[in-house]
């Protein structure tokens, strides 16, 4: 009976078997296809959102030494500033600006965006610099300056020599690296310093929050990308902006306690405004 049927069922449809596996491999292939799709958009939603929250975060860094150049302009002079981070904040961003490109390493749109921005604000600070600044700083800025773009111009034929794309990758990345670990850890000298004064007078707070925001959203965006050279830099911004915020709340009560004066004291004798505090 069974043999019976089994023969009915063949002349019927000669493939039975097959077209039944067939139907269910097809439906594992696509059930698998649409898990993978589901994975890459909802990976790519998340590591676009940390991007973009950097790009906000990072702008809140860029605009920080306005009030800076402000007075300087209003004083007409550079007075004790130095140009130096203005200096090093360039090179760093046109080297991170440099990774970020199709032509080393693909899909880091949000890596070129702020980068870009950050060059141009660093542009602009120099620039204004340079316009109020003594003639002596001013030769000494323009070389640097010149410095900076030769070695930036060095990075980019040098990288566009190497044919192997992920050799070329590697080595501007380790560059990108090395320049955003070097700036990050430009903080532990204000840190030792306030552990030292246990006064949160030099640390603003706000610079402070916008660099653990940028860094933080920055390391989701490498780990969700899985790139070394983006989350291990801003690993360590994250944990070392963490600490800044830390020793902020903890030595804020005791700052608020003894600098009870204003740190810049317009109304002054003449004497007296030698001895005057100034923050930068």
């Amino acid at each position: 009976m069974v043999n019976h049927d089994w023969d009915i069922l063949a002349l019927s449809d000669p493939y039975p078997i097959n077209r039944y596996t067939g139907k269910r491999k097809r439906k594992v292939f696509e059930q698998t296809l649409m898990s993978l799709l589901g994975a890459f958009s909802i990976g790519k939603v998340g590591k676009d959102a940390a991007g973009i929250a950097g790009n906000i975060f990072a702008f809140g860094l860029f605009v920080s030494p306005i009030p800076t150049f402000r007075r300087i302009v209003r004083n007409g002079s550079t007075e004790m500033f130095s140009g130096l981070p203005y200096i090093y904040s360039l090179l760093n961003c046109l080297i991170c600006l440099w990774y970020g490109t199709p032509l080393i390493s693909p899909d880091n749109l949000l890596v070129t965006t702020v980068n870009s921005i950050g060059a141009a604000f660093q542009l602009v600070y120099i620039i204004l610099f340079l316009m109020y600044a003594e003639n002596a700083k001013k030769v000494r800025m323009l070389g640097l300056l010149l410095a900076v773009f030769g070695i930036s111009v060095i990075i980019l034929v040098g990288s566009l020599q190497i044919d192997d794309s992920a050799m070329r990758r590697m080595l501007v990345g380790f560059l990108s690296c090395a320049s955003l670990i070097s700036m990050f850890a430009s903080p532990l000298f204000i840190i030792k310093l306030v552990i030292r004064t246990k006064s949160v007078e030099y640390m603003p707070f706000y610079l402070s929050l916008s660099t653990f925001l940028m860094s933080t959203s920055f390391f989701l965006y490498g780990v969700i990308s899985d790139d070394a050279f983006i989350y291990v830099p801003n690993g360590i911004g994250t944990v070392l902006g963490m600490i800044q915020l830390v020793l902020y709340f903890y030595y804020k009560c005791s700052s608020t306690e003894d600098c009870t004066e204003p740190l810049i004291v317009s109304k002054l004798l003449p004497l007296e405004r030698s001895h005057s505090r100034t923050i930068s």
